[in-house]
């Protein structure tokens, strides 16, 4: 059985005051930057989220789901890829953001092999996604409302460190600190 990819896309970037999915860094976009990483650690379906009536870049390997419901907050997404995740089969799902540039398919793949459990990355002393979730817990996340996303099912899981994965691209600084260690 396969472990899905769901890339979160479809925030508003309203503090980086472009859209992060199409932000450049290191010569590809943010988001062909998570579905490539995605797809090299082998995860597979890969779905990724974006908010509906925005053009996301294309991405090849990745299958592209509306989000009507953007507005409402983090959660909203991950009940379209959870939902996409159930239908086809997986046995699990990686959930990760489109912004962080840290990830690597090493830590994808550490994550993926979570079999039972779910296991979180920890940065700057939490935990948060990337994050793994076996199908058995697809449920509970189809029950998530609000942004908060699934923090409250990550605080007590297991967790993988990943090193510089508190710097998420927000604000025009992260975006210049990120070119910075990665790469205009």
């Amino acid at each position: 059985m396969t472990v899905a990819a769901i890339i979160l896309a479809a925030g508003a970037s309203r503090r980086l005051g472009e859209s992060k999915q199409n932000v450049r860094l290191a010569g590809e976009t943010l988001l062909e930057r998570s579905v490539r990483v995605a797809h090299l650690a082998g995860l597979s379906p890969i779905f990724v989220i974006c908010r509906a009536g925005t053009e996301p870049p294309p991405v090849a390997l990745a299958a592209v789901l509306p989000n009507p419901e953007a507005a409402e907050g983090m959660a909203s997404s991950i009940r379209i890829g959870v939902a996409a995740a159930l239908a086809a089969g997986s046995a699990g799902a990686v959930i990760l953001a489109c912004d962080q540039p840290a990830v690597t398919p090493d830590h994808l793949r550490r994550l993926a092999a979570g079999g039972a459990e779910i296991l979180a990355s920890a940065y700057a002393g939490r935990n948060g996604v990337p994050a793994y979730f076996p199908a058995a817990f697809f449920s509970e996340l189809t029950q998530l409302r609000g942004d908060s996303g699934a923090r409250g099912l990550l605080r007590s899981a297991r967790a993988i460190p990943l090193a510089g994965g508190e710097l998420d691209i927000d604000t025009p600084d992260d975006l210049a600190l990120a070119r910075t260690l990665y790469g205009p």
